[in-house]
């Protein structure tokens, strides 16, 4: 009996795995570098963030050859994260990344999963109760670790950025298949 329906699941699962580590190491590690980088390193880590962001989108356009109308839903949705990101703080943008691709990727191999014939009652729905429980466990964890600080706007803030996710996501999926009919 095989736990992944495709070896596209299984790469999935893996990306989401490396996530929840990063996010995990960040437990570790967080507390105690964001406090001593200068805003020149905080800037160069969203360019290069940035950058990489950009390079993932581009190669998945080549790939997949997106329409007018999925481009336009891509630009909207770029100005919508850089606002936001603009506007957050340190801590809250790195949410805001984290919380989005883990959502993502939960998201994509439940559908790669229902696509293989396996039933997922509501793949988006299911991946934002696990999304926004990881993100509620990490939050909880912070309780007892020193330099940390448990946050429940932190939590609503990891459901939001995961809610964000897969509900972009799921527009652009709906565009594909709505021009694909036509």
């Amino acid at each position: 009996m095989y736990v992944f329906t495709s070896s596209r699941e299984k790469r999935l699962w893996f990306y989401t795995f490396l996530v929840l580590v990063a996010i995990i190491s960040t437990l570790i590690f967080g507390g105690g570098l964001v406090p001593k980088m200068d805003q020149d390193l905080q800037g160069a880590l969203f360019f290069y963030t940035m950058i990489a962001i950009a390079a993932t989108v581009i190669l998945h356009g080549l790939i997949t050859r997106p329409g007018k109308a999925e481009i336009t839903i891509w630009l909207g949705l770029s100005a919508v994260y850089i606002m936001l990101y603009a506007r957050l703080g340190f801590a809250e943008r790195s949410h805001l990344f984290e919380y989005s691709i883990l959502a993502i990727f939960i998201h994509e191999a439940l559908i790669e999963r229902a696509i293989q014939g396996k039933k997922i009652p509501n793949a988006g729905l299911v991946a934002f109760l696990i999304a926004f429980t990881i993100g509620a466990l990490d939050e909880f964890i912070q309780i007892f670790l020193p330099n940390r600080v448990f946050d429940i706007i932190d939590i609503l803030f990891n459901g939001f950025a995961a809610f964000a996710a897969i509900g972009a996501s799921s527009a652009i999926r709906w565009v594909r298949k709505k021009i694909s009919k036509d």
